[in-house]
């Protein structure tokens, strides 16, 4: 195993992966910008090396800094966490030919499903169903009309090299649809550095599944159940939950199987998700995110599974040792994602925290960096806690939840906990009868 691992992130997901790190007796490297300096996991860490400023691009996207810092420390391998270089398949490949151990998946494998559009024609040709769409990207306005013409309106406008709804427009007529394509490349092209977009027919009321997958490349693969994460603004997750309760015993089988088979084949290696759009009792495939998610502790608290610790053990050549029948999902788990933003207009509430106390008892975890005097920088995602419920049943978990977002305070700063609380108790989210424009409406009506 690893005697040292350097940490290519910040944040809750920095110090997630130093935890599990630090239970298999790995040392830690903790990289930061000037602005992280205090940041719990540069605290904890065993090494700390400042890697630049604080814009992203001069630091957390700085791959020489990091590969230096890795260098100078003698570590064996880095774990880029999620965001920043985590799909960054020129990184992974830097990092190898460096000689240090990438933690996570074959470069190829992240070049293939970074490209939504070779994402997609892959994933046909593993069997996985697909949204219909473009055969490829439709730059030009003519192939844009004909695609849409042939697909049926409205019309779903995505970047190729995209995620987190940049780049993501949508076109119900053809009037619209000429308005939308240049500005969905604009916009893809500030985010991306491509231009590039596709389009896909777009589902009314769909709900997004996602499968979480272990594969050791070496022909062993597992899934640990599906994510429903449907609750969305602005194409952004804000509450996860599994299992699904918009799904029966079947189609969560089905489902499962598809993927399980679909790595097996392409003989992928570490953590991943398949993410579907599902509606009216079909699946359709739209990206593979290659690195852990997010929301990947719900998995882990119905499946015992430590997610890192696997990507860990699999990055260092061992193999899963065990198969998906001794795989147990036990109970409900739910995540809110907590951010510092107000909760009603969502503006970035970065600052100084004055007062903290994060709640606990059973079934209770939360995964946050915060503490007591840490001051919220404003150059980064706005993500600062993920409270992590898990209960017997989907109504114990509601009831712990409600809870628990009683009892947590984040001082000094504003954050979304309150629309936490009012989600919790909207009645369509307590039945479990939403989909992916319900939070729309829901916040849009100002419940």
């Amino acid at each position: 195993m690893f005697e040292k691992v350097l940490i290519a992130n910040r944040g809750e997901i920095a110090l997630r992966i130093h935890r599990a790190c630090r239970e298999m007796g790995i040392k830690t490297v903790a990289v930061h910008s000037t602005a992280d300096a205090d940041a719990m996991n540069v605290r904890l860490a065993d090494e700390t090396v400042c890697i630049g400023p604080p814009p992203a691009r001069e630091s957390y996207l700085n791959v020489a800094a990091i590969l230096t810092a890795a260098a100078i420390t003698g570590a064996d391998a880095i774990h880029p966490g999620l965001g920043f270089l985590a799909e960054n398949a020129d990184f992974a490949e830097a990092v190898e030919e460096h000689g240090f151990v990438f933690i996570g998946p074959a470069p190829e494998h992240i070049r293939l499903m970074g490209d939504k559009v070779a994402a997609k024609a892959a994933a046909a040709r593993l069997g996985l169903p697909t949204v219909p769409g473009s055969a490829g990207v439709v730059n030009d306005p003519v192939a844009a009309e004909r695609a849409a013409a042939e697909i049926g309106y409205p019309v779903l406008i995505k970047a190729s090299a995209g995620g987190g709804g940049r780049g993501m427009k949508i076109a119900r007529d053809r009037a619209e649809l000429g308005r939308m394509l240049p500005l969905a490349q604009r916009e893809a092209a500030a985010f991306f550095g491509r231009g590039d977009v596709y389009l896909e027919h777009f589902l009314e009321r769909p709900r997004h599944i996602e499968i979480q997958v272990l594969g050791d490349g070496q022909g062993g693969v597992v899934h640990l159940g599906e994510r429903d994460c449907s609750m969305q603004r602005s194409h952004q997750k804000v509450v996860e939950e599994t299992p699904s309760p918009g799904l029966n015993a079947e189609e969560r089988d089905r489902l499962g199987a598809l993927a399980v088979e679909a790595m097996r084949e392409l003989g992928y290696r570490s953590a991943g998700t398949l993410e579907f759009l599902y509606q009216e009792g079909k699946f359709f495939f739209i990206e593979m995110n290659t690195r852990l998610q997010v929301e990947h502790p719900i998995s882990e608290m119905v499946s015992g599974v430590d997610i890192v610790r696997e990507q860990l053990r699999i990055a260092d050549g061992a193999s899963l040792g065990y198969r998906q029948a001794e795989i147990r999902l036990s109970g409900h788990a739910i995540e809110c994602r907590i951010n510092a933003e107000n909760p009603v207009d969502f503006r970035p509430s970065p600052g100084r925290v004055t007062d903290y106390h994060a709640p606990g008892g059973l079934g209770v975890r939360v995964d946050s960096a915060l503490y007591q005097g840490y001051v919220v920088p404003p150059y980064y995602d706005s993500l600062v806690s993920k409270l992590i419920i898990h209960g017997r049943s989907r109504n114990e978990c509601l009831m712990r939840l409600r809870r628990a977002l009683e009892e947590y305070v984040i001082g000094g700063i504003e954050t979304t906990i309150p629309l936490h609380q009012r989600l919790v108790a909207a009645r369509d989210f307590i039945d479990g009868d939403y989909d992916i424009h319900w939070l729309e409406r829901f916040v849009g009506r100002g419940e």
